[in-house]
């Protein structure tokens, strides 16, 4: 379990109440507790525009980037309300208690008013597009919504819950563009978001040490070891779920092409990638950074969407 707490660990070095951006603006504070450094979790919406042959479609790409710039929207009120309900055990925590609202920077009320405006503005934006694109976006920030409040607390229901949101926002990539979207696409998503929950997961635990539970009590019901078994079975299932998906006949009809087979390389490294850097480098806290950060990781996911890009729209060799 979880190692005694001492003076030198990290949730003994939080930052204190108050000390978080100091002589920043107002606009900067709310921008940052929007969280953009998150939004790269939202390409996930494009998934649509590649795989429902539409990127050489200058009306669906416009519709496709409307619609991330929504989820970029709803999903920085989720962060704004998880900030505001989770203050003071942010305050605790050695990376959170520098967040605008933990730190006493920005009032709970001031962001959650502005909050509650951008997602007014997003969802109008969303019916906009489509009705049923809206109510995929309004699913989603109701799902996210309650993930903020009850869901975080319940044992396995925390991480489903997160990876449940990714599996909307593919959904609502191909509705806004009205393509289908494979049943395989989806059950990868949803796998590989658990790995990325699960993943979180431990490093908190591991991270906060005896910490853990006072920054989020739900910790107490996982272990380093069960959650490196949970993450096992996610690993093996979202790798078997995408080959399926690259050598399914269903695939090899719709693309014309069987080469779809020769991307498995690239999620097989970047799933071991990450492994690695969760297991030896201690990361994993967040996904969207560690892409971003991680070189090789983020040249494997370039090189996976250049090659489907190139045999699903190319079809090299004419196969």
């Amino acid at each position: 379990m979880a190692r005694r707490a001492s003076s030198s660990s990290p949730a003994a070095n939080a930052a204190p109440h108050g000390a978080g951006v100091p002589g920043r603006s107002v606009a900067y504070l709310l921008f940052r507790s929007l969280r953009p450094e998150q939004w790269t979790k939202n390409l996930i919406v494009f998934a649509g525009l590649i795989f429902g042959l539409e990127l050489g479609n200058a009306g669906s790409i416009v519709r496709a980037a409307a619609a991330f710039a929504v989820f970029c929207a709803l999903s920085g009120v989720v962060y704004v309300v998880n900030d505001i309900m989770d203050r003071e055990a942010d305050r605790r925590h050695p990376l959170k208690a520098r967040r605008p609202i933990a730190s006493g920077a920005l009032s709970p009320v001031l962001a959650g008013t502005v909050a509650a405006a951008l997602a007014v503005g997003a969802l109008a934006v969303a019916f906009w597009l489509g009705w049923r694109f809206g109510a995929v976006a309004l699913a989603y920030l109701l799902l996210q919504s309650f993930y903020s409040g009850p869901l975080k607390h319940i044992v396995i229901l925390d991480v489903l819950t997160i990876a449940i949101g990714f599996v909307l926002r593919a959904a609502a990539g191909a509705v806004v563009i009205d393509v289908p979207i494979s049943h395989w696409l989806l059950i990868v998503t949803v796998l590989l978001a658990l790995f990325l929950a699960l993943s979180k997961r431990r490093h908190e635990l591991v991270m906060l040490a005896d910490g853990a539970l006072e920054h989020r009590p739900i910790l107490g019901e996982y272990s380093p070891y069960l959650l490196d078994q949970m993450i096992s079975v996610v690993t093996a299932s979202t790798l078997v779920a995408y080959i399926f998906y690259c050598i399914s006949p269903e695939t090899v009809q719709k693309f014309n092409t069987d080469l779809l087979g020769l991307t498995i390389p690239f999620p097989l490294y970047g799933i071991f990638r990450y492994l690695y850097l969760v297991h030896r480098r201690e990361g994993g806290g967040s996904p969207s950074q560690m892409l971003l950060n991680d070189r090789l990781l983020l040249t494997c996911v370039a090189l996976w969407v250049l090659a489907v890009v190139v045999i699903v729209y190319l079809r090299p060799f004419g196969v």
